[in-house]
Parts: C-alpha cells; sequence; structure tokens
C-alpha cells in the first residue's frame, strides 16, 4: 500500500526499551525508519536497538533538563518524534507524597514540552508528533489522580500544537493506552493480586491490550496515511473507552 512508508525518516523515541516503546520502536523500523532509542536503562536501549536495522540507542533522564538538551544536540533532527517514556505511582490522592507528583510532572510532561520544543523547529515541511497518554487521563483512575493529571496535560499540549505546527507539515496525535500488559502495569498488578483478571472482565474484548495493539495505531499515525489526521485523542482500549 502506498503511503505507509518511512523509509528516509528518522523517528527518535523516549521509553523505547519499555514495553510499549519497544513495539513502536520494532513498528517504526519495520516501516523503514531510522529509529532512535531514547531510554533512561541505556543497556536496555541497546539491545532493543541491537535487534533492528539502523536503529541506535541513546541514554536520556528526562528529570533532567540538561540530558534532554544533550539528547537532541546528539540526534540533530528528527522526522518523527513519539513520547512514550513515563512514570506512575498508584496511591490515593490525599495520601499522595507531592515528591512523587514532581517526578511524574518532569517526566510525564515538562520533559515532552521540552524535548518537543527542541525539535520540532527542524520539523520543516513534514514531521510527525505523537504523544501517548492514557485512558486513565480521559476517565479517571482511582489511585492514579497525579499521573493523570499529568497525562492530560498532554492533550492541550498536542491539540495547540496541531494548530501551531500545521503550515510546516506537521500532525499532532495522542494514543491512549488503556489497561496493557507491560513492565509498569505487572508491577502495579504485584500489590493488587487479581487485577488483571478483574480489568479483562471489565472490557468488551475480554482481554487486556498488547504493547503491539498500541505500536499499530501509533505506527499509522506517522505515515503519509496519517496526513489528514491531526489534533486528535485515540484510545487503544478493547472497546473499555468509548469517546
Amino acid at each position: 500500500m502506498d503511503g505507509l512508508s518511512l523509509t528516509g525518516r528518522t523517528a527518535l523515541v523516549t521509553g523505547g526499551a519499555g514495553g510499549i516503546g519497544t513495539a513502536i520502536c520494532a513498528d517504526l523500523a519495520g516501516l523503514g525508519a531510522r529509529v532512535v532509542v531514547a531510554d533512561l536503562d541505556e543497556d536496555a536501549a541497546r539491545a532493543t536497538a541491537a535487534a533492528l536495522p539502523d536503529a541506535v540507542a541513546e541514554r536520556v533522564d528526562l528529570a533532567d533538563p540538561a540530558s534532554i538538551d544533550d539528547l537532541a544536540g546528539r540526534v540533530g533532527r528528527a522526522d518523527v518524534l513519539v513520547h512514550n517514556a513515563g512514570v506512575s505511582v498508584v496511591e490515593p490522592f490525599v495520601d499522595g507524597d507531592p515528591a512523587s507528583w514532581d517526578l511524574m510532572w518532569k517526566i510525564n510532561l515538562r520533559a515532552p514540552m521540552y524535548l518537543t520544543r527542541l525539535l520540532l523547529p527542524g520539523m520543516r515541511g513534514w514531521g510527525r508528533l505523537v504523544f501517548i497518554s492514557s485512558d486513565g487521563a480521559r476517565a479517571g483512575s482511582g489511585g492514579e489522580g497525579a499521573y493523570a493529571a499529568t497525562k492530560a496535560g498532554l492533550f492541550g499540549l498536542a491539540k495547540t500544537l496541531a494548530r501551531e505546527a500545521a503550515r510546516q507539515g506537521v500532525t499532532s496525535n495522542v494514543v491512549c493506552p488503556g489497561p496493557t500488559d507491560t513492565p509498569m502495569q505487572r508491577a502495579i498488578a504485584e500489590h493488587h493480586p487479581g487485577l488483571v483478571d478483574r480489568l479483562a472482565r471489565q472490557i468488551p474484548l475480554r482481554r487486556i491490550g498488547r504493547p503491539a495493539d498500541v505500536a499499530g495505531l501509533v505506527a499509522f499515525l506517522c505515515t503519509d496515511r496519517a496526513g489528514y489526521i491531526t489534533g486528535q485523542t485515540l484510545s487503544v482500549s478493547g472497546g473499555i473507552t468509548m469517546c
């Protein structure tokens, strides 16, 4: 099919060594992109990049603006920027530690703002911005008030960028995974026995998501076939969220 190739494009994926991130990197590489796997875990990033053609690994601490500056300097420019990295601390809001709120704000919202500001000027004539948020940010999620708030901030950012960058051929969209089988989800489930089964029973398709479910939509949004889609928030949730 025409319009589905990313040959000649460079794609930077933050959190690229994580569960969803690895799947996104694989799909973008499969479409021909040169993928930059950016992650705090440098060894995991290298392992992910080694499994892909023409991919490179870059360490970045998204809580540190200086580290983001260094990453942008090493990459130079990117045609595709996927903000996939995120951190969640599950706790009742009134019992929350403001220090954990600060960490989630830095990684989940400030880092995408900062990195986009550095790389967007280089997307002249063509570019793709994809922000990975969460269905918890759309609908709320018990125990994830601060996480949902920081991820919800991506909605306003992405829509504003969709308007501001449209004239330079850049699209900007948000993808919201529902419950997905990732290391983060498993870590949460360890402290909440039966959580995955309870979630699956609530989902019309009767299973939690897989990283590949999310990656497929992200990859499509990065192609020319999705060139008329911008400013949108799309869920990948098996039907648990319908809005």
